[in-house]
């Protein structure tokens, strides 16, 4: 009887600690409901605070419309792999939109309306693969009001940025409207009339390019004693000999929270001052160099007019004598990836951009900024006086006195937090004394970066200009004012981690191998070319009626040739045996742990618990 109501308690108990188990899911499903925890280790699927604010910032509903081949991609999984990390964050996002966006997941197939509508939107069907299936994976995105933005085509490499493209997206989606940037220039960026040549003049590739982004306007140096505040983003270009109140009104225009691109430059090359046709020589003798003392000083950047950069471990070749090879111009470089900010936005993807005659940037002691490089020279470079190119005739004189001081320089940098007002004389109704929130500027020690010269080719096709970038200048002026003209919550989001995750110890144990076996590949290589060698030499030495038949000495090389190519041979297929027998081995390991070590720990565990609860009792 005893042992009846003891089975029938038992059975009751578990029936009720099922009945509490469900209860406790629906409460917690109910309580919790969209509630996630990211435990991953670049916490992938817990979005930046800037792309929180950008989807609180939405009034009217947005549409999303992710493309993606899904059939035609079943046999390339990385891109499968990569779509679903997308989607998982365009989920992520949407959810955080509270209604207010609106995502719609499709496979475009071959030939019907929705292949022709992401055609329509503008998205690139990209062949991939080797069946030749041409991919769909893009984002389109509308508005209430017609407006549309799209990504046309999700790169894998870019996955650090992928948040911050989405965001962007969904930013000008909200916005509505090209940003307006203001251009303040000493130089002829822009296009407009040409007193010289009495005609029109197109202005520099890179204006050419903003314009079709961004609603440039250029200002009147001489007459700009405010910035309109439409205006987010204003940019100068060779400040030179700028009065006290355009300074006021670019110093004012950053502490209200404009955003600020500088380019100043120790000898700018486009300068045209001291032109004078009576006076060839005045051209020679005037300074080229710009600056920004005033406000330089009050936002703590140390930047000498006087000095620039020579850097040996960047200097372009140039020609100079067509009957002599290239010489090194160590004031002219061309800088790559290890030289560029791989974790900013503006310069992660570029692969080269070109300087000429740079300054070079740092920040004094009392500074309250923070400076972020953006483009930085190599450890073999040093700074000198700007006197030393104005007559260069020959760049090989740069050599002399050439003493690198294995400090990075930095030639561009972002300068973030809050800064004061460079004229704290001044005063009146809306004058700034300094910024509530952290500001937001660009400095360039170079406006040669600017020219046509350095990065693209510019031709006239019938009566259309086709420009070819050779470098990725232009990409860079645009990837940073596209940055600072964007809202400051896109400006906040930064390069996030990868979801793909490689297996560093299989792929040093390939490594090894790999290196192994180039090793015993050169070497059979070596001993081909050596007897190669030696059968030449014998087949020299023979005359021209027995120059076919082997000597005994000729064949004996060749039997011994032969034993040692089938030996290295079996040598370069044991490496490769190793290679795969460590990695099974490896692999054979972490099979142990999970199928037997672990559930092995958890069921001792559970012994322990059990033990030490009946011992309790």
């Amino acid at each position: 009887m005893f042992a009846l109501n003891r089975k029938t308690l038992s059975g009751s108990t578990l029936i009720v600690l099922a009945v509490l188990l469900v209860g406790v899911l629906t409460l917690v499903n109910t309580l919790f409901r969209g509630a996630r925890i990211d435990l991953t280790e670049n916490n992938l699927y817990t979005l930046s605070e800037g792309t929180g604010e950008i989807v609180k910032s939405i009034d009217e509903p947005i549409n999303l419309y992710f493309y993606f081949s899904d059939k035609a991609s079943a046999d390339i999984p990385y891109l499968r792999n990569y779509a679903t990390r997308v989607r998982e964050l365009l989920e992520e996002i949407a959810a955080k939109g509270k209604g207010k966006i609106r995502l719609t997941v499709i496979d475009p197939q071959p030939f019907s309306e929705d292949e022709d509508r992401a055609s329509g939107f503008g998205l690139q069907a990209v062949p991939v693969g080797q069946g030749g299936n041409s991919i769909f994976f893009g984002l389109a995105g509308t508005n209430a009001l017609d407006g549309k933005s799209v990504i046309p085509f999700f790169q894998p490499d870019k996955e650090p940025f992928l948040e911050y493209d989405v965001a962007k997206l969904i930013n000008s989606l909200v916005e509505g409207k090209k940003a307006a940037v203001g251009v303040i220039s000493s130089l002829n960026i822009g296009p407009g009339f040409d007193p010289t040549n009495r005609s029109m003049r197109e202005g520099w590739a890179v204006y050419s390019e903003l314009a079709d982004i961004f609603d440039m306007r250029l200002l009147n140096p001489e007459q700009t004693t405010k910035i309109d505040d439409e205006i987010s983003t204003l940019i100068l270009v060779h400040p030179k000999e700028l009065s006290d109140d355009t300074l006021d009104a670019i110093d004012q225009c950053v502490l209200r929270g404009g955003r600020l691109l500088v380019f100043v430059d120790p000898n700018g090359e486009m300068d045209q001052s001291g032109n004078d046709p009576n006076n060839p020589q005045a051209a020679m003798f005037a300074s080229k160099a710009s600056d920004l003392p005033k406000l330089f000083q009050a936002w703590g950047v140390n930047y000498d007019p006087n000095q620039i950069l020579l850097d040996a471990g960047n200097a372009l070749p140039i020609q100079i004598n067509p009957a002599a090879p290239p010489v090194q111009h160590l004031a002219i470089m061309g800088y790559r990836k290890d030289n560029l900010n791989a974790d900013e936005i503006a310069t992660a993807q570029l692969e080269t951009i070109n300087f000429s005659t740079t300054g070079v940037f740092g920040l004094s002691e009392t500074s309250t900024l923070k400076l972020t490089s953006l483009v930085q020279s190599s450890g073999d470079a040093m700074v000198t006086e700007v006197e030393r190119i104005k007559f260069l005739q020959d760049p090989s004189e740069l050599y002399e006195g050439f003493k690198a001081t294995n400090e990075r320089y930095v030639l561009a940098g972002r300068l973030q937090g809050k800064v004061k007002t460079a004229f704290p004389e001044r005063s009146g109704e809306g004058h700034l004394a300094e910024s509530k929130d952290d500001a937001n500027i660009v400095i360039v020690a170079d406006t040669d970066v600017l020219t046509d010269r350095l990065w693209v080719q510019v031709q006239n096709f019938f009566g259309q200009r086709l420009a070819n970038a050779f470098e990725n200048n232009g990409d860079f002026i645009i990837n940073v004012v596209d940055n600072l003209a964007g809202n400051s919550a896109l400006i906040g989001i930064r390069s996030r981690g990868v979801s793909a995750r490689p297996f560093a110890t299989v792929e040093a144990i390939r490594r090894k191998a790999d290196q192994d076996y180039r090793l015993k590949e050169q070497e059979l290589q070596q001993e081909l070319a050596d007897t190669e060698q030696k059968l030449t030499e014998l087949q020299a030495n023979k005359s021209d009626e027995n120059a076919m038949i082997l000597s005994p000495e000729q064949q004996k090389e060749l039997e011994v040739f032969q034993q040692d190519k089938l030996r290295i041979r079996k040598e370069l297929r044991a490496v490769r045996h190793d290679l795969d027998k460590d990695i099974e081995a490896l692999g054979t390991k972490l099979k142990l742990i999970n199928i037997v070590l672990m559930p092995l720990l958890l069921t001792l565990v559970a012994l322990g618990f059990r033990w030490f609860s009946r011992r309790r009792a």
